[in-house]
């Protein structure tokens, strides 16, 4: 018999088994659409599972504000005040000082003395730096004091360096004091350029600075302790000692390096002189 006759199978599988189904080669998809959907739905994909929302779209025309239209309105008003009052303080202060250092003119003629309170004395504006021979010398203001101890004897000091007690307090501060850097210093330049040079005033302004210096040594000799506690002070000499600043040493420069002084007369000081700003030296001599 034919091996391959259709009455004998020995090589058929039992016709009653089931062919095995065919191998696909592509894993099962996931996220195949649902069941009921039209084949235009199933084309553009499957919706996402209502458990995982789908990510929050920015739109840039309704971006979320920042910086000061971030705040609420209350504080926006008060940065805008903020602003205005600096805006408005800063032309001010510009225009004060143009108006300072401009030619004389109406507005300054009118409203000088108002002007000269706004810059004197943390703004004011010279022109010494760009001088055409700069300042190059040291000038040291001292003073000495005759004053009456607490036993009723009359007695002299030594000589203070009331410049360079300033310079002690002011080196190593980060922020020193307006009167601590020119106090003193402004205190001589305005007797200096009120006097001639034997130490005559010239009018009202001379006679203005010898009280202005007279006064502020005595508060300095005052705060040192003169003489010693509860001494008051009599009269006071006040002395310039002017030293070059030396060349450096590049420089072929010579200058002197001796002192140069210039000595004041004897001031009787006032009760009012003590009174501008000093201890009750009354008070402490009764004391003691």
């Amino acid at each position: 018999m034919d091996a391959y006759d259709e009455g004998s199978n020995p090589r058929h599988e039992p016709p009653d088994e089931p062919e095995p189904a065919a191998i696909d080669s592509h894993p099962p998809d996931d996220r195949a659409a649902p069941a009921g959907l039209s084949p235009d739905e199933r084309a553009a994909g499957a919706a996402p599972p209502p458990n995982h929302p789908a990510p929050p779209q920015y739109d840039s025309a309704h971006s979320p504000p920042n910086g000061i239209a971030a705040l609420s309105l209350r504080y926006q008003i008060a940065v805008a005040l903020a602003l205005a009052v600096v805006t408005v303080a800063a032309c001010v202060h510009l225009g004060m000082m143009f108006l300072h250092v401009a030619p004389s003119n109406t507005v300054t003629k009118q409203h000088g003395q108002a002007i000269d309170e706004w810059v004197y004395p943390e703004f004011e504006q010279n022109w010494k730096l760009f001088a055409p021979n700069p300042l190059q010398q040291n000038i040291a203001v001292q003073v000495r004091a005759e004053v009456r101890a607490t036993d009723g004897g009359i007695r002299t000091t030594r000589w203070y360096d009331l410049s360079a007690l300033d310079g002690a307090a002011i080196d190593g501060n980060l922020l020193p004091s307006h009167t601590e850097q020119n106090a003193l210093r402004r205190a001589w330049d305005f007797y200096v350029g009120t006097h001639d040079n034997e130490n005559r005033p010239d009018g009202l302004r001379g006679a203005l600075s010898e009280r202005y210096l007279r006064r502020l040594v005595v508060l300095r000799l005052d705060r040192e302790q003169a003489g010693g506690q509860g001494a008051v002070v009599q009269q006071v000499k006040v002395r310039s000692r002017t030293t070059n600043v030396p060349p450096p040493q590049w420089s072929t420069e010579k200058v002197s390096d001796k002192p140069a002084f210039r000595e004041l007369p004897w001031w009787p000081v006032t009760e009012a002189d003590r009174a501008a700003g000093t201890r009750d030296t009354r008070t402490e001599a009764g004391a003691q």
